[in-house]
């Protein structure tokens, strides 16, 4: 904990409209799968204390209106950035992170991930406990299970009934030390101004597939996404690749939490169920309140 009394700091992205890939719920009423995945991320911190940055990207005053009901008035900061595309907000969370002095371990959070209760705080333990891990997702992306393009051999530590293995990349919802924020902040700050491909910049810090040849020329014709995440991290960030370091990014399995889009649930846990029982819990503690 910080000398300010905060466990974590959180830049929290919210746009108003639905997703283009449905969720599971609530695919056609956004503000509620807001509400579910602000409340279950509430519910997961245990007794983290986190200052709460609110990134509000064209929204209605019954956002604001809901994190005020939510979170507590003094750990919240309102931004608001109305009629700006949504990538804007992604590169204000990092300038946020990075000017912030309250926590010594960010967050850039999204509003459509669903965290189990009570286990965030292993996010938070793990980055404590293993000095050598920089980044930690939450999620357990099924791409991990599936592609050829993380197909390596990763380092694997278990802990508290988890699995944490080091991964290639992630998406953008990810947990890190304020100091490899501040080192790698030339990838961040160009990436999410110029290129925002997810891919491109975690080649860029984890150094995976960046000096395999073989690859680039296969995914030229098996997969052009991938060969061109390759090609756009040496272009980018050419000195991140040569001259920076490796950075070390972990993923837990089971994951601590999941992106909403039903394709893309992470693997080994009842997401129905959890989310069930969840809003169960909250019908309950509704009715105790009245």
């Amino acid at each position: 904990m910080s000398a300010s009394g905060y466990d974590v700091a959180v830049a929290y992205r919210v746009y108003p409209h639905p997703s283009a890939n449905p969720p599971r719920v609530y695919a056609e009423d956004k503000f509620k799968l807001v509400e579910l995945c602000l409340r279950s991320f509430k519910a997961s911190l245990g007794g983290l204390r986190v200052r709460l940055w609110v990134l509000l990207n064209d929204c209605p005053p019954r956002y604001e209106k809901l994190f005020r009901q939510v979170w507590p008035a003094a750990d919240l900061v309102f931004r608001y950035y109305p009629g700006v595309p949504p990538g804007t907000t992604l590169h204000e969370q990092s300038q946020i992170l990075l000017g912030q002095t309250d926590a010594e371990l960010v967050y850039w959070a999204e509003d459509d991930y669903f965290y189990l209760p009570g286990q965030f705080a292993q996010a938070v333990d793990f980055l404590r406990q293993h000095p050598d891990a920089d980044f930690v997702s939450p999620y357990d992306h099924p791409d991990y299970y599936t592609t050829d393009l993380h197909r390596f051999r990763s380092r694997q530590r278990t802990v508290a009934g988890r699995v944490w293995s080091s991964r290639l990349s992630n998406t953008h919802t990810i947990l890190a030390r304020h100091r490899a924020l501040q080192a790698a902040q030339r990838v961040f700050l160009t990436f999410h101004g110029r290129v925002n491909f997810d891919l491109a910049m975690w080649m860029a810090l984890t150094k995976r597939c960046v000096f395999n040849p073989v690859k680039l020329l296969r995914w030229s014709v098996a997969n052009r996404f991938w060969a061109g995440s390759i090609l756009l991290a040496w272009y980018y960030f050419w000195r991140q690749i040569l001259f920076g370091r490796r950075y070390q990014l972990w993923v837990p399995r089971p994951a601590l939490a999941t992106h909403m889009i039903t394709t893309l649930e992470s693997p080994g846990v009842d997401w129905p169920e959890a989310i069930r029982q969840f809003e169960v819990q909250l019908a309950a503690a509704s009715s105790e309140a009245d």
